[in-house]
């Protein structure tokens, strides 16, 4: 194997382990098992790094010319955000959700053909970097979101059901929950939207115009409006709660959809990021 290959394997590995370490965590609740998995994280993180460092000295830009790669840049996302997020909100239980879900990814992406199409000018702006990067990473804190989401309705049904069961037992308060994921949310926002308007300015630089009406485009607005929908609301109306976890919930499938689906079902310019 490669260099490349020994990374992916190794980063696979390490947060295989981590989500070990963090279920003996919701298990047993001793400190030892969390200490356990976010150091075997922080291990995977760093080869993450190294991998995608590597990728761009090889391709000479930044590694999403497929959907193999831009999984890759979505699993280090997800973890770089969690680091940010445990730094801040002490929830470590979050571990048992982030964890997995980048073992996931990174399992799901060493399965797809590695070697990406033929590397086209434009992706060598640092334009594209700076899109890229402020998008997934905002699109990792609407994850979190999500993972806060699913959290409180099993916290908040144990105690509407007065179990005083495994979770109730293991989960944070429902007012820390739903102020975490409100906190996700808004970074996830911010950093959209940031994203976004990166992405009009390289796209005027480019192709000469802010808007071209491409599907991932569209379908990005459209998720943009969701999240915005979601923060006015509650800002607004007073949205908080279990009707804020259910809209989290919502809001990442739609997020999958326009990261995944929007490709398999239409063509535009933003298909080379996630072609097989």
């Amino acid at each position: 194997m490669d260099a490349m290959s020994n990374l992916v394997v190794a980063t696979v590995v390490f947060y295989l382990l981590s989500t070990l370490g963090y279920f003996g965590y919701l298990y047993m609740q001793r400190e030892p098992w969390q200490k356990f998995g976010y150091g075997l994280l922080g291990a995977g993180f760093v080869c993450h790094t190294a991998l995608i460092a590597y990728a761009f000295a090889r391709f000479g830009s930044l590694p999403a010319h497929n959907l193999h790669q831009t999984l890759v840049l979505v699993g280090w996302a997800v973890t770089a955000f969690f680091f940010v997020f445990q730094y801040r909100f002490k929830l470590k239980v979050m571990g048992i959700y982030a964890a997995p879900l980048a073992a996931f990814v990174m399992i799901i992406s060493s399965r797809l053909p590695v070697e990406p199409a033929q590397v086209q000018a434009h992706f060598r702006s640092v334009w594209v970097v700076f899109h890229v990067v402020i998008i997934l990473i905002g699109e990792a804190a609407f994850a979190m979101a999500c993972g806060v989401g699913i959290l409180y309705l099993l916290q908040e049904h144990a105690i509407k059901h007065k179990k005083r069961g495994f979770f109730y037992r293991r989960l944070p308060s429902l007012e820390l929950l739903d102020s975490t994921g409100y906190a996700c949310i808004v970074s996830g926002f911010t950093l959209l939207t940031i994203g976004l308007i990166g992405g009009f300015l390289y796209a005027k630089i480019v192709w000469g115009r802010f808007w071209s009406g491409d599907p991932k485009e569209v379908w990005s607005g459209i998720m943009w409006l969701f999240y915005a929908g979601l923060l006015h609301e509650r800002l607004a109306v007073g949205w908080r709660g279990r009707k804020s976890a259910i809209m989290s919930i919502i809001g990442f499938v739609v997020l999958l959809f326009t990261f995944l689906g929007v490709n398999m079902l239409f063509e535009g310019h933003h298909g080379e990021f996630t072609q097989w």
